[in-house]
């Protein structure tokens, strides 16, 4: 955890490193906004992992999700931790000002269409305590994972929407107070788990996967490099975190 600590250390604008520090996206969220006794809302909360695993840390959780649909599998594994869970999106929460102390945008900000990103910003500011923090960590269009992954869908231009409403963050109330660059290692046990994580996001992915898995299983088996299983392949995928602050 030490060398965790070292590498959050840098300036926010840093040079980027030709390796960078592989982490948990739950490892750096803990040490950028320290959520233990806090009221944290989760955009896009999907399977309600996150939200399960910074109740365990001590925070006051709330899930977000488009759907009843959407939500069901965190409502039903949320197995007594006490979260709330609501029905709404990013670019209208169903909560009032300044409720929470951050709101996280965990991989989620990218599937807010690129017209409305600043509305989610806006939404964000609004319902956060003047100091409190919004999180973003988003992945970035490079490394293997992200050339596997863009067979099935090329995200290229929504991710770098995601990017540029950042910069415009001040036009939501809101400023960049720390950028951090990490990788996340992915293991994936055979094309199958590959199908269903990316499923999982969104359903409507499941005929373009089918159609291409010739290609995403040769892709799968030259991509990455080889896991500690039989058959299981890992990939290092590129992340962006951004702490931003009621300006």
């Amino acid at each position: 955890m030490d060398s965790i600590r070292s590498s959050l250390q840098g300036s926010v604008y840093d040079e980027p490193a030709l390796t960078r520090d592989v982490l948990s996206d739950l490892d750096v969220l803990d040490r950028l906004v320290e959520p233990a006794g806090k009221d944290v809302v989760d955009i896009g909360c999907g399977g309600g992992a996150l939200v399960r695993a910074l109740a365990e840390r001590g925070a006051r959780m709330t899930g977000v999700e488009i759907s009843e649909e959407q939500l069901a599998p965190a409502v039903s594994g949320d197995d007594g931790r006490g979260a709330r869970y609501v029905i709404g999106t990013a670019q209208r929460l169903p909560l009032a000002d300044a409720a929470v102390d951050a709101v996280v945008f965990m991989r989620t900000l990218h599937h807010v269409p690129p017209a409305e990103l600043l509305d989610a910003l806006r939404e964000a500011r609004r319902v956060v305590r003047s100091d409190g923090v919004v999180y973003v960590a988003e992945p970035l269009a490079q490394g293997d994972y992200f050339e596997l992954t863009r067979l099935v869908e090329d995200e290229v231009s929504v991710r770098a929407a995601a990017q540029a409403a950042l910069e415009r963050a001040p036009d939501a109330g809101l400023e960049r107070a720390r950028t951090f660059d990490y990788d996340v290692r992915l293991c994936l046990a055979d094309l199958a788990a590959l199908r269903a994580r990316i499923v999982s996001v969104d359903p409507a992915r499941a005929p373009w996967f089918d159609a291409r898995e010739t290609e995403l299983a040769d892709a799968f088996s030259r991509l990455g490099e080889t896991g500690g299983r039989p058959g299981e392949r890992c990939f290092l995928q590129p992340m962006r975190a951004d702490v931003l602050r009621p300006v």
